[in-house]
């Protein structure tokens, strides 16, 4: 993935922390609040949780992003090089990558990692095989570093 400023990263860790505080307060208000409730009531008074019966606005409201476009990217590894040997190149140079072979390639959506995977061919195409989807609270210590 691109280096980002320190800057950007100091502002991604404080809003995320910011984000995160807000949170547990306002969970710890939700939990006093059920642990003060004058009277319980029986489960059976609910809405049973059926698909397809919860808000309608709830479907509709993913459907807005279902179709904007992202850009996918699959990355082999990387290298810094100076100006000088980029315009040496010529057909049939060879870059060298601070990848390992047999290491799993990462795959970044707008540049932000979200699964590694292994290159498979199907039908003489090219294609990646996800072996490693990144959880949120992965990708968030990673922007800490």
């Amino acid at each position: 993935m691109a280096e980002q400023p320190d800057q950007f990263n100091t502002d991604m860790t404080d809003d995320w922390g910011a984000a995160m505080a807000e949170q547990q307060t306002a969970t710890r208000g939700a939990s006093a609040a059920i642990a003060n409730a004058a009277e319980a009531r029986p489960a059976s008074i609910f809405e049973k949780l059926i698909p397809g019966t919860g808000s309608p606005g709830a479907t509709q409201d993913i459907d807005l992003i279902l179709d904007i476009p992202v850009q996918l990217t699959v990355e082999l590894g990387r290298t810094k090089i100076p100006i000088r040997q980029i315009l040496q190149l010529a057909q049939g140079s060879v870059v060298e990558l601070d990848g390992l072979a047999g290491e799993p390639m990462d795959v970044l959506v707008n540049g932000c990692l979200i699964a590694q995977g292994e290159v498979v061919v199907v039908n003489e195409k090219f294609g990646v095989r996800l072996t490693d989807i990144i959880t949120p609270s992965e990708r968030i210590r990673k922007l800490n570093r």
